[in-house]
């Protein structure tokens, strides 16, 4: 190393030292310019251009008017500028009444702006985004301490997952020329669920297994024992209790309580090339809500699958959450047939399966559908069909097949499969 090289050193480092703060000054002033240039709306970057290109022309030909137009908006600039002057500190709250509706039930909430600080906050707009849309509310001068509260009410004829928030608190000039917002709460999701009906009768159909659970139905062979009754014709004589029979004089046997698999699924098409219409895809969302809460009554394990990705299936409310962001997907997504060949590889033990999807699936889809669910799971598929006036039955390989056009057929269709 050379003595040059030594002397060098200091002023390499005070180099890169320069280097380091006028990187850290250009960040902070790149902020600040962004933060300024943000509540400026386009329509002020024209009358800013305006102005300029108005002062120009009015100095080099020495026009008097181009001069005084662009003065006179060079005041008006300035003077709506001044209206974002003040402190918008508010507390702010939002507070939805309930947070799951059914498609078509009134959703309502308050929005409540409390002043915390000691001096007036003057009047504001506040700003609600609510999914694709906005409400505006008009919030007076509040003195220290005051509150104000805005009631408001959200549309709710579609089902799926509504944004609510987050809540910005809005400075602006009457021309709109300036505007600046200030985001103040979190946002708040509003679950629209779809349309159910709870219906009873049979349970939606078991299989007997010796990993089951004990249910309310007796049997005359199965692995949990009941009771001991009374010999009938018909009994299987390996049931036969000897030692009661001795004691008794009259012949006894074993009577069992029917074990039942619990595992259930739901097998939920999205594919929009499955349905002819939107009212098609959401009858058989419904459906599938539907299914889901009475199989979920019956104490079974569900698990709910579409294209793509899995529900969470574990309470009825999970499961109607989750079918509340449904979206439809695209045809080359897969289909029905691409789904079953979905749970037949990650529900291998399932015991009933239950198909939904629309008009558009033929017979030989569904018939390939079913082909590739779990052996020796009871299977029923059902076909989402608005132009159905009453629900059909028909059988496609060792599957059970109904057609619906509406929610309220469910109990008569399945009555029908069941019977």
């Amino acid at each position: 190393m050379t003595a040059d090289t030594v002397s060098d050193a200091p002023e390499i480092e005070r180099d890169a030292g320069w280097r380091d703060v006028a990187a850290v000054l250009g960040a902070r002033v790149g902020a600040r310019l962004l933060k300024i240039t943000s509540v400026i709306r386009p329509l002020a970057w024209v009358l800013m251009a305006l102005a300029i290109v108005l002062w120009v022309l009015g100095q080099r030909f020495g026009w008097i008017e181009p001069t005084i137009a662009a003065v006179v908006i060079t005041i008006t600039l300035i003077l709506c500028a001044l209206f974002l002057i003040g402190r918008t500190e508010y507390d702010v709250a939002l507070d939805l009444a309930r947070t799951r509706v059914v498609v078509g039930e009134r959703a309502v909430g308050a929005l409540t702006l409390a002043n915390p600080s000691s001096r007036a906050i003057l009047p504001s707009r506040v700003v609600l985004p609510v999914g694709a849309g906005r409400g505006e509310f008009g919030i007076h001068r509040l003195a220290p301490g005051e509150t104000s509260e805005e009631l408001f009410a959200i549309p709710t004829q579609k089902r799926g997952v509504v944004k609510v928030g987050p809540v910005s608190v809005v400075r602006g000039d009457p021309l709109g020329l300036f505007e600046r917002a200030h985001r103040r709460d979190d946002p708040v999701d509003l679950y629209v669920h779809p349309k159910t009906t709870m219906f009873g009768g049979q349970s939606l159909g078991f299989l007997r297994d010796l990993e089951g659970l004990p249910a309310a139905d007796l049997s005359r062979d199965d692995v949990s024992f009941h009771a001991l009754n009374e010999y009938q014709p018909g009994d299987d004589l390996r049931h036969v209790h000897w030692r009661s029979t001795a004691r008794t004089g009259v012949m006894m046997v074993r009577q069992y309580e029917e074990t039942r698999r619990s595992h259930f699924v739901i097998g939920l098409s999205r594919s929009s090339g499955d349905y002819m219409t939107e009212a098609e895809f959401e009858l058989g969302i419904s459906v599938a809500g539907s299914v889901g809460l009475r199989a979920l009554r019956d104490s079974q394990r569900v698990d709910a699958r579409v294209q793509g990705r899995e529900l969470r299936a574990g309470s009825g409310k999970q499961l109607l959450d989750s079918l509340a962001a449904v979206e439809s997907s695209r045809p080359r997504d897969g289909g029905i047939s691409d789904l079953s060949g979905l749970i037949a590889a990650t529900m291998p033990l399932a015991s009933v399966v239950v198909l939904v999807c629309g008009s558009k699936v033929s017979n030989e889809d569904l018939r390939l559908a079913c082909s590739r669910l779990p052996f020796g799971a009871r299977v029923m598929a059902v076909v989402a069909d608005t132009t159905v006036e009453r629900p059909s039955l028909r059988r496609i390989a060792d599957a059970d097949v109904v057609s619906l056009g509406a929610l309220e057929q469910i109990p008569l269709a399945l009555q029908k499969v069941l019977a």
